[in-house]
């Protein structure tokens, strides 16, 4: 399991009317070692890697949302269905892996990234208007929930540095069997799975008040 790459934002106009004026969806590799902290809490617009940044500061970044990743395999399958290159970095990623199962990945699961870095999952990538409307493909956010292939959020454990082909290691899986794909399909699609998701202690706290709220628990 190793990363291939590392994908940082740049500014550029939304491609979708009615969302703010510029993305950082727009993430492409970079050379080089690459600084990861943990960003402190959303509405700054700050995220884990250097050099990169949201600007749908309402919904994105925040030390819940550090690092988004993001499967090759996972962007090989979107490849042959939607019959077009997706390079490293397409799907506004900013870490492209092999050889790992992204979304089988638990809640609260870590990862260690090269000597430094240890990261944890925290939640499922949930599509939005920007995400379709850069992709260019009507009825994508249907299409993307359906498959229920949405990549992992990561927080910040212990900070360092990464690079393209560094190892990634799993080093902690936690004792329940709420998956990345298992929470993306609760949140969406299946709403009768949300009462398991409680049980991942490392689940975003504004993703726990939800369930609550939807579950009366």
């Amino acid at each position: 399991m190793k990363l291939l790459s590392v994908n940082i934002g740049r500014p550029r106009p939304n491609p979708w009317k009615g969302g703010p004026s510029l993305t950082g969806i727009d993430k492409r590799p970079v050379e080089g070692p690459v600084a990861v902290t943990a960003p402190g809490p959303k509405g700054t617009g700050a995220v884990g890697l250097a050099g990169d940044r949201v600007y749908d500061v309402k919904h994105h970044g925040g030390s819940d949302q550090a690092v988004y990743a993001y499967a090759r395999e996972d962007l090989d399958g979107w490849e042959a269905e939607l019959g077009g290159p997706l390079p490293n970095g397409a799907f506004g990623e900013n870490l492209t892996t092999l050889g790992l199962d992204v979304n089988d990945a638990l809640i609260g699961e870590r990862w260690r990234i090269g000597p430094e870095v240890v990261l944890e999952v925290s939640c499922a990538r949930l599509p939005c208007a920007t995400f379709q409307g850069w992709l260019e493909r009507g009825g994508w956010i249907k299409r993307f929930t359906q498959a229920a292939r949405p990549g992992a959020y990561l927080r910040v454990i212990e900070p360092g540095e990464i690079s393209a082909a560094d190892p990634v290691e799993i080093v902690h899986r936690p004792g329940h069997d709420v998956t990345v794909a298992l929470s993306f399909r609760a949140m969406t699609l299946e709403p009768h799975l949300l009462p398991r998701l409680l049980v991942a202690d490392a689940l975003p706290e504004e993703s726990k008040e939800m369930v609550r709220r939807r579950t009366g628990a």
